[in-house]
């Protein structure tokens, strides 16, 4: 992996172990040689995270969209900082500049570009490694959820495992370059999954 796309909260939350844990991700990050690509945000734990990486002299990549920009939420001291018109644009951006996918605490983004993730995933429009840092339990219930949408019928096995888990940094990469390529020759081309959609 060259390049990790994070996804995380435009907010701190109350507890103090999730920036710690943020600024974690950004050392192994750094000592690993695996750049940073975020949502070019100078707030919350994306801010934690990308002035973490630019520190420890890591390189860091935001993609924003035009009107957070001019809301000057934009982060100005990073190796590149890409403005695009809208959030598809901006999901769409950081995920071809990544290798695999992981989501610290966050809030209804976070969620929503998590499970965009895993959804291409599932229908076979990427590859890529997706994984949650399980900060200090922080998304036991969702693992919970998914685990009962499983039971129930509504997620397949297989599906299920494209979410890896860990509580610790240096646990989750390592389970992210386990799983890379994992499914390689079983993706659908990408004009087939599209019409899945349909």
């Amino acid at each position: 992996m060259k390049a990790v796309c994070v996804y995380c909260g435009s907010a701190k939350g109350v507890d103090p172990i999730f920036q710690q844990a943020t600024q974690d991700l950004a050392r192994h990050l750094v000592d690993a040689g695996i750049d940073l690509v975020y949502g070019g945000g100078c707030v919350g734990l994306m801010g934690v995270l990308a002035d973490a990486v630019m520190r420890l002299g890591g390189q860091a990549t935001g993609v924003i969209p035009q009107a957070l920009m001019d809301r000057e939420v934009g982060h100005p001291g990073l190796t590149k900082l890409h403005i695009v018109k809208d959030m598809h644009a901006r999901k769409a951006m950081m995920a071809e500049l990544s290798d695999g996918f992981i989501a610290l605490p966050g809030g209804m983004g976070t969620l929503e570009e998590l499970f965009e993730v895993l959804t291409w995933a599932q229908i076979g429009l990427h590859d890529k490694p997706v994984g949650l840092l399980n900060v200090a339990g922080f998304y036991d219930g969702l693992l919970d959820f998914l685990n009962h949408q499983t039971t129930q019928g509504f997620i397949r096995p297989e599906h299920r495992e494209l979410l890896a888990h860990d509580s610790q940094a240096a646990g989750l990469l390592a389970r992210l370059r386990a799983h890379h390529g994992k499914h390689a020759g079983k993706l659908l081309d990408k004009q087939t999954a599209r019409d899945l959609l349909l």
